[in-house]
């Protein structure tokens, strides 16, 4: 009784992974007691060493094994550009696009009343210490087109008013090989805002 016990414990603890549900977790559980040796215990024992050692970057809050991340660790990356993101997972998409050279700063969220999250929560006073002390050029806001995301995006660029960089947004609309009868109305909207001289 005590090992189903335990096992009912563990459904549990993954049932609140993101995307995975009490009947998926329970899959998940079921397969890796089957797969012990081969998926089970390197799983723990990866769990326990990421746990372990993966920490906050202290300059821009990425994911990291040591006090600064490997990007903010790297001269080629200190191209006076930063792109401030809502969370690492952006951060990771704009690594796996390598659509970005520049440095990166993880907000930790976004401006929300409903779910209490108000400036002192964000990461925006590191910001502006490192436009000064990184020598920042240009400051890109790379956050979600959400009503959240544009007033924080709103927020960060009137905190960084007055000082010597420029903020720019993602240009946001009609994405590369999407066709106008998919797109809902509010891309259709920004696309039509921010077009361009043809």
């Amino acid at each position: 009784m005590d090992g189903h016990r335990d096992i009912d414990a563990l459904i549990d603890m993954m049932a609140r992974l993101p995307g995975l549900g009490p009947r998926s977790a329970r899959r998940a559980v079921l397969h890796l007691l089957k797969k012990r040796d081969a998926q089970l215990l390197p799983l723990a024992r990866a769990l326990d060493e990421v746990g372990r050692s993966v920490r906050t970057c202290l300059n821009c809050g990425n994911l990291s094994t040591g006090d600064i991340c490997a990007i903010c660790a790297s001269d080629k990356r200190a191209n006076g550009q930063v792109c401030v993101v809502e969370d690492v997972a952006d951060l990771w998409a704009m690594e796996r696009a390598q659509v970005f050279g520049g440095r990166y700063h993880v907000l930790g969220g976004t401006l929300s009343p409903l779910d209490d999250i108000g400036p002192e929560d964000l990461h925006i006073p590191k910001l502006r210490d490192r436009v000064t002390a990184e020598g920042l050029t240009e400051i890109i806001l790379a956050l979600n087109a959400t009503v959240e995301g544009q007033t924080t995006a709103h927020y960060v660029a009137h905190e960084l008013a007055g000082l010597d960089v420029v903020v720019s947004g993602l240009a946001q609309g009609v994405p590369v090989g999407g066709e106008l009868d998919y797109l809902d109305g509010g891309t259709l909207q920004a696309a039509l805002s921010s077009r361009t001289a043809f």
